[in-house]
């Protein structure tokens, strides 16, 4: 199933937030949004993922969901969103339980997103005994369970601290190298864009409009050891945002 978000525009009273966005997300790739801070990179991922409605344009899902998918958008957050009263399989079945599935589809659906997120030894802990990368780990295989045909990342790392979020980049190009996925991911860290980004959309500032598309052509597996090849391409990410970032931080300061 692709996305295709056509002249997408909203505003808040006399506010304009975004302006005429008009994108494809194709299956199986992951695309970053980035840009200056309260460029609309959260709104948009609302507006995907339908907990709100853009003033203008419109956001159409084109082609089936995966045959088995219970949920066709599934979000993921920065701030885990756990139950901490139940178990880190507790926490991943939750997503289920609206289904109408046997129980033992239930437990072989935990058992299996367990088993890809690498968490089948955590399953009867609860989160207060879980490191933040654990976390999230659970996170994504809660959302993994419902077999999305999205996922919808909004800084799912940005809570963590920067060996746990390498940590986390290691897993996520694994599990999409293993059996790949679609996402749209916001973060405002360039160094996770070129890493997990097939496509990256450059955002300006308020009014959040496309300013660039930047295509990473490289392999997720092996972006790893292609330090410089990811650092040029950073560089030219930050190249095009400076200025406007600069400027929505004195314009945020000054609110």
């Amino acid at each position: 199933m692709d996305l295709k978000l056509d002249q997408v525009s909203h505003h808040y009273g006399a506010t304009n937030v975004l302006d005429d966005i008009s994108l494809t997300v194709k299956k199986d790739e992951i695309v970053c949004l980035i840009g200056p801070s309260g460029c609309g990179k959260s709104t948009l991922l609302r507006f995907i993922g339908g907990l709100e409605r853009p003033s203008s344009g419109q956001i159409l899902q084109i082609g089936e969901p995966p045959a088995a998918s219970l949920n066709p958008l599934t979000y993921i957050f920065q701030d885990f969103a756990l139950l901490p009263w139940r178990t880190v399989e507790g926490n991943v079945s939750l997503a289920l339980e609206d289904h109408k599935l046997p129980k033992a589809e239930q437990r072989a659906i935990v058992e299996d997103v367990l088993r890809r997120t690498n968490l089948s030894d955590f399953a009867k802990a609860l989160p207060r005994q879980l490191s933040g990368g654990m976390k999230q780990r659970v996170a994504i295989a809660r959302a993994l369970s419902v077999r999305p045909a999205v996922m919808l990342m909004d800084e799912p790392l940005s809570a963590l601290d920067s060996q746990t979020r390498e940590l986390l980049m290691d897993d996520l190009v694994d599990l999409w190298t293993r059996e790949s996925f679609t996402a749209v991911y916001v973060t405002h860290n360039l160094a996770e864009a070129v890493r997990l980004g097939h496509r990256i959309v450059v955002l300006s500032r308020r009014p959040g409009r496309i300013r660039e598309i930047v295509e990473i052509d490289m392999p997720l597996a092996e972006r790893k050891d292609r330090v410089h090849e990811l650092e040029v391409k950073q560089h030219h990410l930050w190249d095009l945002m400076r200025e406007e970032a600069r400027a929505a931080d004195r314009e945020l300061a000054d609110v």
